[in-house]
C-alpha cells in the first residue's frame, strides 16, 4: 500500500471573524477568544450540535458532537470562486468563516486530523471539508444583490451556481485542540499525519 509521509506547511491567517447574529453570516473582528467550545459568542459555539441534512444516519435534530466549531477558508480559493461564478468577488462573512488562510495549495483537500499550529499556542484539528450548500450561496446571492423581491435566495441561480463553482474550495471544519486567542496576522503550521489510502 501507498503511503504518504507527514509533512509541514507554513502559511498565514488574513482575517478572523465571526458569527454573533441569528444565522451563520460573519464578520471581522480583532480577535477570536477559542475556547473548547468554539469561539466565545460565536453562532457555531458548542460542544455538541444538533444533527442536520449532513447526517443522515441520525434523526435529524439528533444532538452529537460538534466537530464544526470553526470554519476555514483560503483567500486563493475565494478568488476561484468568485471567478466561477462570475461575480466580483465573494467575501468570506457571506458564506460564514472565522478564519480566512493564505499560503496553502489546495486547502480544501488537507485532510482529516490535520493539526493547524497558530503562532500565538491556538491549536484546531481539521475535522473534514465543508461542502457547500444552496444556503451559503443563497446568502451569496443576498449579499452581491442578485435577488429579486420575494425571491427565495436559496433557489436563485446564483445559490445553485455556488455548488458547483465551490466543489472542493468551499474550505474546511475544525474543532479546537488548544485553547487561547487568535488574531489575523498570525503565522501558523499545518502538520499532515501519514496519509494512505485504505481499499
Amino acid at each position: 500500500m501507498k503511503t504518504i509521509p507527514p509533512r509541514k506547511i507554513e502559511g498565514k491567517l488574513t482575517r478572523v471573524l465571526k458569527a454573533e447574529g441569528a444565522d451563520f453570516v460573519s464578520r471581522p473582528v480583532d480577535v477570536l477568544e477559542v475556547r473548547y467550545t468554539g469561539i466565545e459568542g460565536d453562532f457555531h459555539q458548542g460542544t455538541s450540535r444538533k444533527s442536520g441534512s449532513r447526517e443522515p444516519w441520525y434523526p435529524r435534530g439528533t444532538e452529537m458532537r460538534n466537530e464544526r466549531q470553526l470554519s476555514i477558508l483560503s483567500e486563493e480559493e475565494l478568488v476561484e470562486i468568485a471567478g466561477a461564478m462570475e461575480i466580483e468577488q465573494v467575501d468570506p462573512g457571506w458564506i460564514g468563516a472565522n478564519l480566512v488562510f493564505e499560503g496553502i495549495p489546495r486547502l480544501s483537500y488537507l485532510p482529516p486530523r490535520t493539526l493547524i499550529l497558530f503562532e500565538g499556542g491556538v491549536t484546531l484539528r481539521i475535522d473534514g471539508y465543508n461542502a457547500p450548500c444552496r444556503l451559503a450561496g443563497g446568502s451569496i446571492a443576498t449579499h452581491a444583490g442578485l435577488v429579486e423581491n420575494g425571491e427565495d435566495p436559496t433557489r436563485t441561480d446564483t445559490a445553485m451556481m455556488f455548488k458547483d463553482a465551490a466543489h472542493m474550495k468551499r474550505g474546511l471544519v475544525a474543532w479546537v485542540e488548544r485553547e487561547g486567542n487568535i488574531r489575523a496576522g498570525e503565522s501558523f503550521t499545518a502538520r499532515i499525519w501519514e496519509q494512505w489510502l485504505y481499499e
